[in-house]
C-alpha cells in the first residue's frame, strides 16, 4: 500500500503529539504514513507525552524556531505552509496515496502571506491546474459513522450567507457531493437532503423566500441531472435519527447549521474531508488545541479516523 502523507500542522498545537501518539500505538490496522514536517519537533512532542517515535518515516523540514506548546510562533508559519505543500506534491507525484492534514491556525499563517481561509481553499489552489474529469470542488464535508454533512458556505459571517447562496452554487455543491459519495465512499445511489436556510424552511415564504427562490430551484436542477434530492427541509428536524435513515448526506446552508449536529453526534471521531479535488484530503475535525498542547490530554480519535478514511478513499479510487 502506498503510504499516506501527514502534514504537521501548527507545531505549537496538539497536532505533533497526535501524530506521535498514533505512531507509538500503531498496529496493522493503522494505515502507514509519512510525516511531513520537523522530525525533531515530532520527537520532542513524543517525549512530552511519554512515547517513543524513533524510526518514523518522514520528510524533514526544520522549524525556524523551537516550538513552545500553546504559544504559536509566526516565525514557524513558513514551515507549516511548506509541510502542506510538500504533502500535496507527494500525492500528486504518486509517492503518497492521500493527504491528512493536522490542524493549523489561520491567523498565525497570515504573517507568512497565507492568504486563504483555510486548508480547504489552499489545497484547492495547489491542485487547480491538475486534470480532474469529475465535478470539481472544493466542498467541505464533515463525516462520522452516522452522519455526513456538506456545507454550502463555510467560513463567512452569517450576514453574508443569504446573499452568497444561489441556485447555481447549491446545485454545484450537490453535484460534487453526489459524485464524491459514489467515487470515494462507495455509495452506488446517493440520497441527498437539503437544509432550509430559514426557520421551518421558510414556511411557504412567510419566514423568508430563500427556499422558494434559491434552494428549491437548486434541487430541481439537481434532479434534472439525476441526483436523488428533495426540496429544502427544516433543519431543526432533519438530523434526528429517523430522518437520517432517509439520506446518505445532508447539505447545510452555513457552517454552524451543519457542524453543531455532526459534533453533537460525533465530537470525537468525525472527519473533515475535502470533496471534488484531484487528491484526497482528510483532517481531524478539531482545531489546534493550544490550551491543552503539550499536556498529554489530546485525544487522537479524530486523527485516527481521518487516517482510516483517507486510506479507504484512496483504495476506492485505485480500484476505479
Amino acid at each position: 500500500m502506498i503510504p499516506l502523507a501527514v502534514s504537521m500542522g501548527d507545531p505549537a498545537g496538539i497536532g505533533l503529539e497526535l501524530a506521535a501518539r498514533i505512531l507509538a500505538e500503531r498496529d496493522r490496522a493503522t494505515p502507514p504514513f509519512v510525516f511531513y514536517g520537523d522530525v525533531d519537533a515530532l520527537r520532542r512532542a513524543g517525549q512530552r507525552i511519554g512515547v517513543d517515535v524513533s524510526g518514523v518515516a518522514a520528510e524533514h523540514a526544520p522549524l525556524a524556531a523551537p516550538e513552545t506548546p500553546g504559544r504559536p510562533a509566526p516565525a514557524n508559519a513558513t514551515a507549516t505552509i511548506g509541510a502542506i505543500e510538500a504533502g500535496v506534491r507527494a500525492v500528486l507525484a504518486g509517492k503518497a496515496s492521500a493527504l491528512v492534514t493536522l490542524p493549523i491556525a489561520k491567523s498565525v499563517l497570515q504573517s507568512a502571506g497565507f492568504g486563504f481561509p483555510g486548508h480547504t481553499e489552499f489545497i484547492a489552489h495547489l491542485t487547480r491546474v491538475e486534470p480532474w474529469p469529475h465535478a470539481r470542488g472544493p466542498v467541505m464535508m464533515l463525516a462520522g459513522p452516522s452522519l455526513k454533512v456538506a456545507l454550502a458556505t463555510i467560513h463567512i459571517p452569517h450576514e453574508r450567507v443569504a446573499r452568497t447562496l444561489s441556485r447555481d452554487h447549491i446545485a454545484w455543491v450537490g453535484n460534487v457531493v453526489q459524485q464524491a459519495l459514489q467515487r470515494d465512499f462507495g455509495v452506488a445511489r446517493p440520497r441527498l437532503a437539503l437544509c432550509g436556510l430559514n426557520p421551518h424552511a421558510g414556511e411557504d415564504g412567510n419566514i423568508g423566500r430563500e427556499e422558494i427562490d434559491v434552494i428549491n430551484p437548486a434541487a430541481v436542477a439537481l434532479r434534472a441531472l439525476g441526483v436523488d434530492i428533495g426540496d429544502a427541509q427544516p433543519a431543526d428536524s432533519l438530523f434526528q435519527e429517523s430522518a437520517r435513515a432517509n439520506y446518505d448526506a445532508v447539505i447545510a446552508m452555513y457552517h454552524d447549521q451543519g457542524l453543531i449536529p455532526i459534533k453533537t453526534l460525533h465530537f470525537w471521531d468525525a472527519v473533515n474531508v475535502t470533496l471534488g479535488l484531484p487528491i484526497i484530503r482528510t483532517s481531524p475535525d478539531h482545531g489546534t488545541g493550544f490550551d491543552i498542547a503539550g499536556k498529554g490530554l489530546a485525544r487522537a480519535d479524530s486523527f485516527r479516523a481521518a487516517l482510516q478514511m483517507a486510506a479507504e478513499m484512496a483504495q476506492r479510487r485505485a480500484r476505479a
